[in-house]
């Protein structure tokens, strides 16, 4: 497997997030309708990744910089670092291609947005996915995600559930 940079309007990448949209229709009748900009994944703002295996796309996603911003709900289990300016960062467009899954290519994405995150100076990840996706639920906790209240486009949505860890430099 090899994990890559790519840009979030790549069309490999523009194909996969074809594939992910597909997906959430089939499982909660829609499309992920959260606004997102090519422009918030790349760098120094964010990062988006795509993982191959043996040349064929495997799956993508990528974290978006928040900054210290002020509307990601409450931290209790992450303790509130709201005061102290840390930086936080959004996992979005997580997926992996059925033929790839149970193979180890979502962890290798999730630890590598992670160390790449860390690396920037972001403090903390956060994400949102949904009842419907039990598999995406059990790998952000055995990654070390913690239940936290919903943020931004699905806050209170009934389907929705928040994840969010600190990141180690």
């Amino acid at each position: 497997m090899s994990i890559t940079v790519a840009r979030l309007d790549d069309p490999v990448v523009k194909d996969l997030i074809e594939l992910i949209q597909g997906e959430y229709v089939l499982r909660y009748g829609g499309p992920d309708a959260a606004p997102i900009d090519a422009a918030e994944f790349a760098p120094p703002r964010g990062l988006f990744l795509l993982a191959t295996v043996d040349g064929e796309p495997a799956g993508c996603g990528g974290w978006r910089d928040l900054g210290d911003r002020r509307d990601l709900g409450d931290r209790r289990d992450l303790g509130d670092r709201r005061d102290l300016g840390e930086r936080r960062a959004e996992v979005k467009r997580m997926f992996t291609v059925a033929w790839y899954r149970n193979r180890g290519v979502a962890r290798a994405l999730l630890a590598e947005l992670e160390r790449t995150a860390a690396a920037a100076g972001i403090g903390q990840l956060v994400l949102e996915t949904g009842l419907v996706q039990p598999e995406a639920m059990a790998l952000y906790a055995s990654s070390g995600y913690e239940l936290i209240d919903g943020f931004g486009h699905y806050a209170g949505a009934p389907l929705s559930r928040a994840y969010g860890k600190r990141l180690v430099e």
